[in-house]
């Protein structure tokens, strides 16, 4: 592929533009279809029981996987590499409460937890893993158990999808109860702004960890909610209040700043702690950084 045709498929796979394609199956097949296609080997080597490549034989090598029909016709010693027989439960935790309907035209945190969770449903089809999902706001809005069928799968990109209302969460009791829902051990992936006390929510990450789980906590945030703007007026409310503030950017920016900077610095320190992987997201970054990520915990489950 050329250069230039690289960057086109990365500008094509904006979030601003997908987040205007209604049709979430379609969009998160093209993601991930993008994604694989981009890399320069296989992520998904180790994750399914079918045959992958071959190399030269190393002496210490199980000769079980032995390939004697190559062996008669080159003369040389050729092992079988196969992808591994695990497969794990992926537990996808995503929160739809109000605060995660701000963003800026079209690529609200929401959607793009959406796009992200329905890429995540697809990319565990190939892996062959089963898939879960649980939404949630100020208590559990929907739960399904992981399961590895087609017809789940789309039940799963239908949740996503479903308009429904968007209740402010007040406390992490929702994920508590998540935790609960998931007693057979996976890799869960949570996905949220992360609007808690730090403590809290390290607290319910706790209880994901009682039951033996592996965590991977995908952080979205609004570029607005990341960065504030230099200069100028700005109105902030509040989506799950309502409530109002107007200011100048200039005389809070620099207060503002610190102050996200050292919640997202406790936050990390936080899950550093645990062996929990945490990650920062912005709207407006390609997904396939996410993606990337995903496959990286993945493989370092065995």
């Amino acid at each position: 592929m050329s250069p230039r045709a690289s960057v086109t498929l990365r500008e094509l796979a904006a979030p601003e533009l997908l987040a205007s394609v209604d049709d979430l199956d379609l969009v998160a097949r093209w993601v991930v279809e993008g994604f694989m296609h981009g890399q320069h080997r296989s992520p998904y080597v180790g994750f399914s029981v079918d045959f992958a490549a071959h190399r030269e034989y190393i002496p210490g090598d199980d000769l079980r996987h032995l390939n004697w029909k190559l062996f008669a016709r080159q003369d040389r010693l050729y092992i079988k590499q196969y992808d591994a027989e695990t497969n794990v439960d992926l537990h996808l935790v995503v929160d739809i409460s109000g605060s995660m309907t701000v963003g800026e035209g079209a690529a609200s945190k929401l959607r793009y937890a959406s796009l992200l969770a329905a890429s995540l449903t697809h990319l565990a089809a190939h892996q062959r893993d089963a898939v879960g999902l649980t939404l949630f706001a100020d208590q559990i809005v929907e739960h399904h158990h992981a399961r590895g069928s087609l017809d789940h799968r789309l039940s799963l990109l239908a949740a996503l999808a479903r308009v429904r209302k968007h209740p402010r969460a007040d406390s992490v009791r929702a994920l508590h109860e998540a935790a609960e829902l998931l007693p057979r051990r996976g890799l869960v992936v949570l996905i949220s702004d992360l609007y808690h006390d730090p403590a809290e929510l390290l607290a319910a990450l706790d209880h994901f960890r009682h039951f033996g789980h592996d965590l991977l906590v995908l952080q979205v945030l609004s570029p607005l909610e990341r960065r504030m703007p230099t200069e100028g007026a700005v109105k902030l409310r509040d989506a799950e209040t309502g409530e109002v503030v107007e200011t100048l950017a200039h005389e809070i920016r620099e207060g503002y700043t610190r102050a996200v900077d050292a919640w997202l610095a406790d936050l990390g320190r936080g899950c550093a702690a645990r062996g929990i992987d945490h990650r920062q997201f912005t709207t407006d970054e390609p997904l396939d950084r996410a993606l990337a990520d995903y496959c990286l915990k993945r493989s370092q489950l065995f």
